[in-house]
């Protein structure tokens, strides 16, 4: 597992920095620090220098000082674990000159049983809009043979000329609609972009990967051969949500699209009520399912964090209902009280029921594993960003969201 964020240190003096100069100036340090490197680690063997190890290129484009450190942090964790070249561009900084601000930090990892790796951060402050640099600062920069990943801290220019030519040289776009500044419009047009860049981008979503504990509950409670036909019998869902605002329901709309759009639904109306209150319906042949969003406040989750979801149904004449409930309040009850598998730290706890037939209700706590910057990329970037069931989920998701 790699560090933890807050467990780096955040000021390192760089092996190199420079002011006012060119993507060349840079390269050029660039390659005086690998070699220096190389030639120490060879020793009276410098004839015979050892191949360097990079398995990708993780960029970070951050939009102001503090976006810049979490970057810079998580990308160093990464790179500590993975050979990974790391480059940070920071977004209309305040530069004296007209050209760049550059800095190279290193660290050298020695495992056991492998050569010594030098992980490598480059960090670069730019004039103006990120998507204006991409291409002609980073393309240098890239190495080849190994892909090539854009986190884009904050809101992407969705819909410029500008990013969509920059990302011809990326392998994926990493975002996180969590941050969007105007999240509904952002998310609409993040859409948007599955049909319009080019074949070999992938596209992920940070949200993507908070929502894997609430898809594998879900997909597990279907799992067994005997609750299959339970699927076809689903008619209601329902989903509470924290926050009124319509960009609030970004996480339930995309939990809803995964839903719909695996099990064959057709988006027939929604509507939007006071209070948060989002009512669809669904059609799969002569069956109707009928999703409800509800704004349901609930202290220790920010706005637009899933608090409930519900699935329920009929199906060859036996009822099913199933609940899964993020940081559940304690019940008086000796039912429904759990203190032997839960601890202090509650919002970090998914409950789910399970209710089937005539049967006792069925009832299991996961404890939910850390959600920092470090360990959603890994998740992403460990199964790649072509990711099928997320395109179809987030089309599905942006369909729904168009209703209201």
């Amino acid at each position: 597992m790699a560090p933890a964020v807050t467990a780096l240190q955040r000021d390192v003096d760089p092996m190199w920095h420079g002011e006012d100069v060119t993507i060349a100036v840079v390269l050029t340090a660039l390659d005086d620090i690998r070699l220096k490197f190389a030639r120490a680690e060879a020793g009276d063997d410098a004839d015979h220098l050892h191949p360097r190890s990079c398995v990708m290129t993780l960029i970070g484009i951050a939009p102001d000082d503090q976006q810049e450190k979490v970057a810079s942090l998580a990308t160093q964790a990464i790179g500590m674990e993975h050979p990974a070249q790391a480059i940070v561009l920071r977004e209309e900084a305040p530069l004296a000159g007209d050209r760049l601000e550059a800095w190279i930090t290193t660290d050298v990892r020695r495992p056991e049983v492998a050569c010594a790796v030098q992980c490598e951060l480059i960090t670069l402050h730019v004039k103006g809009p990120a998507e204006e640099h991409l291409g002609p600062l980073l393309d240098p920069l890239l190495v080849s043979g190994v892909p090539t990943y854009l986190w884009w801290l904050g809101t992407p220019p969705f819909g410029r000329r500008e990013l969509l030519d920059a990302l011809r040289i990326c392998d994926g776009l990493v975002v996180d609609s969590a941050e969007f500044e105007r999240p509904h419009q952002s998310f609409q047009q993040m859409s948007g972009m599955l049909t319009l860049v080019h074949h070999r981008l992938g596209l992920a979503d940070l949200q993507w990967s908070r929502l894997r504990p609430w898809r594998e509950m879900i997909a597990q409670f279907f799992s067994p051969l005997d609750r299959r036909p339970f699927l076809e019998g689903i008619s209601e869902v329902g989903i509470d949500y924290s926050g009124e605002a319509r960009g609030n329901r970004i996480v339930a709309s995309l939990l809803t699209g995964w839903m719909a759009s695996a099990l064959g639904w057709r988006l027939r109306r929604a509507t939007a009520g006071t209070g948060g209150v989002v009512v669809a319906h669904y059609e799969r042949g002569d069956r109707t399912v009928e999703v409800e969003f509800r704004s349901v406040p609930k202290d220790g989750l920010v706005p637009g964090e899933l608090s409930s979801v519900r699935i329920a149904g009929l199906s060859r004449g036996t009822t099913f209902r199933l609940g899964v409930h993020h940081n559940p309040e304690r019940a008086r009850g000796r039912d429904i009280d759990f203190p032997e598998r839960r601890g202090h730290d509650t919002a970090r706890v998914l409950l789910t029921i399970i209710e089937i037939g005539d049967g006792e209700p069925l009832r299991h706590v996961q404890q939910l594993e850390s959600e920092d910057e470090v360990t959603l990329l890994l998740d992403l970037l460990s199964t790649g960003t072509h990711d099928e069931v997320f395109n179809r989920s987030v089309a599905a998701a942006a369909a729904l969201m168009e209703q209201f």
